[in-house]
């Protein structure tokens, strides 16, 4: 099982609490996760990543024991510790502005 943590509007779109678990097919990556994360949660369809081209949205990372993997290849796999559901992905929604 492994577990996600969604930023607070993600929750509230989506109706779940803050942590979700998910079970994913196969090799573990981020790439997995989102589309297990977005079969679970349809309405979270085009929300992290884009509906077309799958690729990250610009204000979107991805944190990992505390290490942003968001520039990281989406199919890589998932360190051990996040697997098997040990550390969280968290999925952050960067701010910008000034």
């Amino acid at each position: 099982m492994i577990r996600v943590l969604l930023p607070m509007q993600l929750c509230t779109l989506a109706n779940v609490g803050r942590e979700v678990e998910l079970q994913v097919e196969g090799s573990a990556s981020i790439a997995t996760v989102l589309d297990a994360l977005e079969a679970q949660h349809p309405m979270l369809r085009g929300t992290i990543r884009d509906q077309v081209t799958l690729q990250r949205r610009p204000f979107i990372r991805f944190f990992i024991c505390g290490e942003d993997i968001s520039q990281g290849a989406p199919t890589n796999p998932l360190p051990d510790e996040v697997a098997s559901g040990k550390q969280p992905i968290r999925v952050v929604g960067a701010m910008a502005g000034g």
